[in-house]
């Protein structure tokens, strides 16, 4: 069982990006960390095979340019290799209809930043327990 992550952050805010990259790094659950500016470009690395898929959680900002996050979540989870991983929101937008339309998304969660670690670690951590458990089935 791996109880480590690879996470794909998209994030076009460099501050918050360097904020949350700095939070996964103070965990001992992130095996490496590929950031992508926006959708477009986030989709390309995964359709390419520049990041590995095992044991990958997407923390995804829903203000984006090129293409915001919900348009993101649209595309991923309407690709057949791509639709299983799961995606945490990670936005300052404590707006009603993006909470609804996230989950709508079948995202796994919805953090509203400013962040915190034990949050961060805790969702992570279920993510692990999740998969420690299916690999007993």
């Amino acid at each position: 069982m791996s109880e480590k992550f690879h996470i794909l952050h998209i994030e076009d805010d460099e501050l918050d990006a360097l904020n949350v990259q700095r939070f996964l790094r103070a965990t001992d659950l992130v095996l490496g960390i590929t950031y992508a500016s926006d959708g477009v470009d986030a989709l390309e690395a995964l359709r390419g095979g520049d990041i590995p898929l095992n044991n990958l959680v997407v923390l995804l900002d829903i203000r984006l340019p090129r293409m915001d996050g919900f348009e993101f979540l649209r595309e991923l989870r309407a690709d057949p290799e791509l639709q299983h991983l799961p995606v945490v929101v990670l936005s300052t937008s404590e707006d009603e209809e993006d909470l609804a339309t996230a989950y709508m998304l079948n995202v796994a969660g919805y953090l509203v930043k400013p962040l915190s670690v034990e949050r961060l670690r805790s969702c992570l951590s279920a993510f692990a327990r999740y998969w420690a458990a299916q690999e007993l089935v």
